[in-house]
């Protein structure tokens, strides 16, 4: 290939997702502090053209940018997410993603006058939307701040008629993650048990060690989908080369697929380099880290009949950002497809895990 498959610049890479007479646009665009504002209102302008609402915005960076991001948008009515990584200096922007919704009535959901994200319905299900959770007492230690979020995502649900037990993907943000990340398991896995989701389904999840705009100690981020009729299924999905991630105590799917009229979406958890048995597999070598998760994504996308080419997003978490060209090197040499992916500076959820990838990727029936 004569290209990049990652992209430095700060075009816009687009993928719909059409389900039940809605479309799903889902924007990644690479940004720095320079071009920050303009990525924004190209996306802003981008996204009126398609009569398309926001719904959902991530921003990869120092949360020193966090007011700079929120003031170039001239009406903030979705809930934007910043990532500070434990392992980022705070010095740079490396990316955004929105996703923005078209042919869909929006309802907002409101954590007292903040909006932290949207629910919307098709003729087969009710879909829900948040971001940028975090406790409201932020004087709590770390594990009750955690339990507090899970209580918000709870009590925000009920604003869509919906249960705890309706989400199908979280995304968990932690301060310092490698200081507490097993205590914030147990956490985890008690509300679960006390909610009934290990009788139901355990959500897909990514779990990295990143806070936001106030350093709070959680924050998080979900989807919920609550299916109107038997032709819409959520199921987790294994990896063909990995363990259950339950297996060690950690309380979270490999992948979950949402299975509707029309169209499939697949949403991949945080993947690393982690064999079989659960271990950490070749330490100390990022691109080999690279390697393996990435065979690990391309195995459980090719059990869904799926492919690189049906990525609709990705985001890459490298403890150490210096070497994300060995993302874009990989996929080069394997000939992949230009992906959609967000680049993040952050801690990975074990001191020996050097790289780190979700995926989420939309087949068309």
């Amino acid at each position: 290939m004569d290209k990049s498959n990652v992209k430095s610049d700060h075009s816009l890479q687009i993928v719909e997702f059409p389900h039940g007479g809605v479309t799903a646009h889902i924007v990644t665009a690479q940004a720095t502090e320079e071009t920050i504002n303009d990525v924004i209102d190209q996306v802003t302008a981008e996204m009126a053209a398609r009569n398309a609402r926001i719904a959902f915005q991530y921003v990869f960076g120092g949360r020193k940018f966090y007011p700079k991001a929120v003031s170039a948008i001239e009406k903030l009515d979705w809930p934007l997410t910043l990532l500070h990584g434990d392992a980022c200096s705070g010095e740079n922007i490396t990316g955004t993603q929105f996703i923005a919704l078209s042919d869909a009535k929006l309802n907002p959901v409101m954590d007292g006058d903040r909006i932290v994200g949207n629910w919307y319905e098709t003729a087969d299900a009710r879909y829900c939307l948040l971001g940028d959770l975090r406790a409201d007492n932020l004087e709590l230690g770390r594990e009750e701040q955690a339990r507090a979020v899970f209580e918000k995502m709870e009590h925000l649900l009920k604003q869509a008629d919906m249960e705890f037990t309706d989400i199908a993907r979280t995304w968990l943000y932690l301060n310092n993650l490698l200081e507490w990340y097993d205590e914030f398991n147990v956490v985890r896995t008690n509300f679960f048990k006390e909610k009934g989701t290990f009788d139901k389904m355990v959500p897909a999840s990514t779990g990295i060690g990143a806070g936001t705009a106030a350093g709070e100690e959680m924050v998080a981020a979900l989807l919920a989908v609550k299916p109107k009729h038997d032709n819409v299924k959520v199921f987790p999905v294994p990896s063909p080369l990995q363990c259950p991630a339950l297996d060690y105590k950690s309380s979270f799917a490999r992948a979950v697929e949402i299975d509707q009229p029309g169209s499939r979406l697949l949403t991949i958890s945080g993947t690393a380099s982690i064999e079989p048995g659960g271990k950490t597999a070749h330490l100390g070598n990022t691109e080999k880290q690279i390697e393996l998760s990435m065979a690990v994504v391309h195995e459980i996308l090719k059990s869904r009949d799926m492919d690189w080419k049906n990525t609709a997003r990705a985001i890459a978490y490298f403890k150490d950002v210096s070497e994300a060209h060995l993302l874009e090197k990989y996929c080069i040499a394997n000939n992949l497809p230009e992906l959609p992916v967000a680049i993040s500076h952050a801690d990975v959820c074990r001191h020996d895990l050097l790289f780190e990838i979700e995926l989420d990727a939309v087949k068309i029936k």
